[in-house]
């Protein structure tokens, strides 16, 4: 005798047996595109990679053979859940180097910044939560905040304007998000003022205020300016008491494929992410921590003022590209250091819409900028990626993004006169 199922699994999809907090969890508008970085025909401004001609092989190659000849068990063992120690003390280091008063003991390795994010998010999140972010914000944290259903509340990225932080009407902020030094996906960066504000605005909510700074190496003019980490020690005193809590990767500066991030913070903070960390993953490749103590401590400032030469003349000549042949209704700023370059392009052109055509018909890619606003707005925007495109492909590449705005343009403003002349009659 047959024994029929109690379900039909065939009725029944895997969405219904999700917990409630996974309907929030969606694909990324960039992870679906990294296929077409493959595809030679297609001139992508899409992924924000860092050039991998860039990456300093030698070094890598002399690091893992070494670790493996002079530690071979070690480095194929587990390791402290708080990351391997000549590490964290390197790490220590070059946070004080950008006057961050801080010892080891204030250092936890992650899986690059995005699992510092999302650690974070986990530990201080709760549905409903006040959580203040920038408008437009990193696609890659919106997507982690999305799970635990704040109630979201926007500064601008240049921390111009603050959310209220008045507890008549709202609750409390719970959380700040910021990304201050050429953020993605605007490549803005926020003058010591405005760190001032985002930290009165930590203080008067007894908020955490998370400092993602992934790109605060890659500066290409101007002075560096104190990440909000080193102006809150200054008021509070000390990192022991201080509010912020400092994201750091190598993914930007090194190499995004060892996926080592850390996080900065007080050392009561440290102990407990640490055990969010030992129930996640117990720790990071050991011997990917190991090699890149190595390859930091020999050649970090090499690699990185490396980088910055090529990220500048790429920024230029995207820039002056875009400066030529770019029409007038078409808007941008040019970033003082990062990957990136925002444009805003006339009300009315969708660009999720207008990138189905740029791959079909002119093969190029970018970023749609809706994705980057918690409150589904943006659609007229979109992000350009200059790190990982030759001067040549991305001029080409601005060219037949042009050809697709002015034809865009040029429709959009052929319906409107339509609908104008039907409303008439």
């Amino acid at each position: 005798m047959q024994i029929q199922p109690l379900i039909d699994l065939e009725r029944r999809p895997w969405e219904r047996r999700f917990a409630n907090r996974a309907k929030n969890i969606n694909a990324s508008e960039i992870r679906d595109l990294f296929a077409l970085l493959d595809n030679p025909e297609i001139i992508s401004f899409a992924g924000g990679f860092p050039d991998a001609n860039l990456f300093a092989l030698p070094q890598f190659r002399d690091g893992y053979r070494k670790s493996l000849e002079d530690s071979p068990t070690t480095a194929l063992q587990y390791c402290a859940s708080e990351g391997y120690l000549p590490l964290r003390r390197w790490i220590a280091d070059f946070m004080r180097r950008q006057n961050v008063v801080c010892s080891w003991e204030n250092i936890l390795i992650t899986s690059g910044a995005q699992q510092a994010i999302e650690f974070l998010s986990r530990l201080f999140l709760e549905k409903g939560d006040p959580l203040a972010v920038a408008k437009p914000s990193y696609l890659g944290a919106l997507q982690i905040f999305n799970a635990y259903e704040p109630d979201y509340r926007f500064f601008d990225g240049g921390g111009v304007s603050m959310p209220r932080s008045d507890t008549d009407k709202t609750r409390p902020l719970k959380f700040i998000y910021a990304n201050p030094d050429f953020s993605n996906p605007t490549g803005e960066t926020m003058d010591v003022m405005a760190r001032k504000r985002l930290i009165a605005l930590a203080r008067a909510n007894d908020a955490p205020l998370i400092e993602d700074g992934a790109y605060t190496s890659l500066r290409y003019e101007g002075d560096p300016l104190p990440t909000i980490m080193q102006l809150d020690i200054a008021e509070s005193g000390s990192i022991e008491t201080s509010l912020v809590v400092y994201c750091g990767s190598f993914s930007k500066t090194m190499t995004p494929g060892m996926r080592i991030g850390w996080i900065c913070a007080a050392s009561q903070l440290i102990n407990k992410l640490t055990l969010l960390k030992q129930s996640s993953d117990l720790n990071s490749s050991t011997i990917n921590q190991m090699v890149m103590h190595r390859v930091a401590d020999e050649a970090f400032e090499a690699s990185v003022n490396t980088s910055r030469e090529v990220y500048r003349q790429r920024r230029d000549n995207l820039i002056e590209a875009l400066e030529d042949h770019m029409p007038g209704n078409v808007t941008w700023r040019k970033p003082e250091g990062g990957m990136f370059v925002w444009l805003t392009l006339p009300e009315g052109i969708d660009t999720k819409a207008l990138l189905a055509k740029a791959i079909t018909q002119e093969r190029v890619a970018f970023v749609p900028g809706r994705p980057f606003h918690a409150d589904g707005t943006g659609g007229n925007t979109l992000r350009l990626c200059f790190s990982s495109c030759a001067p040549e492909l991305a001029r080409e590449g601005v060219r037949r993004l042009v050809r697709l705005i002015i034809a865009e343009t040029a429709g959009s403003a052929a319906i409107s006169q339509t609908s104008a002349a039907s409303a008439s009659l």
